[in-house]
């Protein structure tokens, strides 16, 4: 598998000591580093706030075009026949 060169940033994070002492355990049983797991969680974030986003368009753009009832744009009923009992 051919692995792509990425532009990387530098990034200075303060944590408590507690989160990354045990987050140097988490890696080191991953057999990763503290970095990859801070990429793969930021890429996961990443990846559902643009899913999330995408989804929001598409049901928006579908609301602004309107669905087809199948009522050729009239209303054969009035409020009170639908709400007869």
């Amino acid at each position: 598998m051919a692995t792509e060169r990425q532009e990387k940033q530098n990034v200075t994070l303060s944590l408590p000591r507690e989160v990354v002492r045990e987050a140097k355990v988490i890696a080191a049983q991953r057999d990763t580093s503290i970095s990859a797991l801070m990429v793969g969680m930021l890429r996961e974030l990443v990846d559902e706030e643009r899913g999330y986003r995408a989804a929001r368009e598409q049901s928006l753009r579908r609301l602004r075009e309107g669905f087809d009832l199948g009522t050729g744009g009239r209303v054969s009923w009035s409020r009170d026949e639908l709400h007869e009992r």
